[in-house]
């Protein structure tokens, strides 16, 4: 297994410290749960050594719960793989056409992103995922949509065995009033459970299932939504990108014609670059094969326009009032601490007098870029996130366009 490499080379040791976060804590807490009912009640309503439909049910329970396992370690430990540090392309022309990043010290390479809490340049990167602790992208893209998908359909299975267990073990002793229901359990009473059904494991059953339930729904609709830009051979950021492209054409009135690179005309073959017999992607997480209207460059040059356009677009706004950076600040009103974003995107603490170049923003909160002296643009540092409108008051003089701090702030 490729995970099991990878902790034991020394070099890699401390990535198993990406298990001591809330994220898979929570993931390995809800797989050990439902799992393990479902192994106790396996035993409990079909005795796997009595009939084959008893050795198929509880093979097919353990065979869920290795494959989730085994996609679930890939995705955190093989990573998503990153742009190495200092990186520039092999000709020097085409750096014109590639975004640079100060914390990494190099060009971010076509498909690459910076990750805030990985620290790197990412490649192919489509989001970091909490559950994970980890950057879903390049190299473990099919590890963690193979996990979305197997996750759902262990837990569908574990799910409907929480619930024959429960019914078969109460039929007897409750009456529901089920008198049209009919099922026939002549196969799994030809034995005597060898533990019995006491309420404590009922309540466990129950909980269980409740949480069966809740991640058939939930990771399931973020399997459809990593399959749907698998097929079109997308990312997450990339679809933004593209929805970006458009609505900055039809501003302009350009009447450019945007054609999106990456998508090779059909969704097998889209898949295929993801999806491999060896487990290993296509390309190398530099240089990828491009729709034939296209070249390598087409979705970088995009993205520098809508840096510009970004630039352009930003509104410079003045701090009024002192903002510590709390997530939600019940001193700056109850809107406020109510209707905080529901994201990841940090909050960055203000001083009266701070200047901000925002870019987008809802009633209650603005999102932007503190305007830094030189001492920390030349190291590389960047503070961007989300902040209290009611904090700040938008300058009465336009300086966001023509400001050069803002014209040297990379990401």
């Amino acid at each position: 297994m490729n995970f099991l490499s990878t902790l034991v080379t020394f070099q890699n040791l401390h990535e198993v410290r990406r298990l001591c976060h809330w994220g898979p804590i929570i993931a390995l807490s809800v797989i050990a749960i439902c799992s393990t009912v479902a192994i106790l009640d396996s035993i409990i309503w079909y005795w796997p050594l009595d009939t084959t439909g008893g050795s198929i049910n509880f093979i097919m329970l353990l065979n869920w719960t290795v494959l989730i396992l085994y996609n679930y370690f890939n995705a955190v430990f093989v990573g998503p793989g990153y742009i190495p540090l200092g990186w520039k392309p092999e000709t020097q022309q085409d750096a014109q056409y590639l975004q640079y990043c100060r914390v990494c010290q190099g060009y971010k390479a076509p498909r690459s992103h910076h990750c805030r809490k990985c620290n790197r340049c990412v490649m192919k990167m489509d989001h970091h995922c909490p559950w994970i602790n980890n950057c879903c992208g390049h190299q473990n893209h099919a590890y963690f949509t193979s996990f979305l998908l197997l996750a759902p359909l262990g837990c569908s299975h574990a799910a409907i065995i929480f619930i024959m267990t429960m019914y078969t073990q109460l039929y007897e002793r409750i009456s529901f009033g089920w008198s049209t229901v009919k099922i026939d359990m002549s196969a799994v009473r030809q034995f005597q459970p060898l533990m019995p059904f006491s309420v404590p494991a009922f309540a466990a059953t129950l909980f269980a299932l409740g949480l069966a339930l809740g991640t058939t729904i939930a990771v399931g609709m973020l399997f459809f939504i990593q399959i749907k830009v698998i097929l079109r051979n997308k990312t997450s950021i990339e679809s933004w990108i593209e929805e970006k492209a458009k609505d900055r054409i039809q501003h302009y009135q350009t009447g450019e014609d945007f054609t999106f690179p990456y998508d090779l005309g059909t969704r097998w073959l889209n898949f295929k670059q993801v999806f491999t017999w060896s487990g290993t992607p296509k390309c190398d997480g530099i240089e990828w094969p491009v729709h034939p209207k296209c070249h390598q460059h087409t979705l970088t040059i995009e993205q520098l326009k809508q840096k510009a356009d970004k630039r352009v677009r930003s509104v410079q706004y003045r701090a009024v009032e002192d903002y510590n950076g709390a997530c939600c600040p019940l001193s700056k009103g109850l809107q406020t601490f109510f209707r905080t974003p529901c994201t990841e995107e940090p909050r960055i603490p203000l001083n009266r007098g701070d200047t901000i170049l925002a870019t987008r923003g809802t009633k209650w909160w603005m999102y932007g870029d503190k305007v830094l002296n030189e001492g920390h643009i030349s190291g590389g540092e960047r503070v961007r996130g989300w902040f209290p409108r009611r904090c700040v008051e938008k300058c009465h003089y336009d300086t966001a366009a023509s400001d050069s701090t803002s014209d040297k702030k990379a990401n």
